[in-house]
């Protein structure tokens, strides 16, 4: 066979594999930035609950709700649990959007109080 023969029934064959091969890539890039979404977010929680454990054990328990507000993805919620002097922070986010609905992102972060400061909690 010589390689300028066509065949009929060979018509529109790269069209059908460009069509193929660009949806697929579509997916493929969609779920890159879902990840990229969720290693974000997840990052964000892992700061927030830093600082609220941070601003909590300074006795600050306002000031860091408005951090976690402020600094966690939307929607975020805190837990704080004080154990003697030990204060264990939880943020936790839900599913960024609707991009991963069985993502839920969370982050810990534990402090000392400060000698002094009081059994004071952050509003949820």
């Amino acid at each position: 066979m010589s390689a300028g023969i066509r065949f009929a029934g060979d018509r529109g064959y790269v069209t059908v594999e460009s069509a193929i091969g660009l949806g697929g890539l579509t997916v493929v890039l969609a779920i890159l930035l879902a990840g990229i979404a969720a290693l974000s977010g997840q990052l964000r929680c892992t700061d927030a609950a830093r600082e609220a454990a941070r601003l909590l054990a300074r006795g600050q328990p306002q000031e860091a709700a408005s951090a976690v507000h402020t600094i966690a993805p939307g929607g975020a919620r805190l837990d704080v649990q004080r154990a003697g002097d030990g204060i264990t922070v939880e943020v936790g986010a839900g599913a960024l959007g609707g991009l991963l609905p069985g993502v839920h992102l969370s982050a810990r972060a534990y402090a000392v109080a400060e000698p002094g400061v009081g059994d004071g909690r952050a509003d949820h």
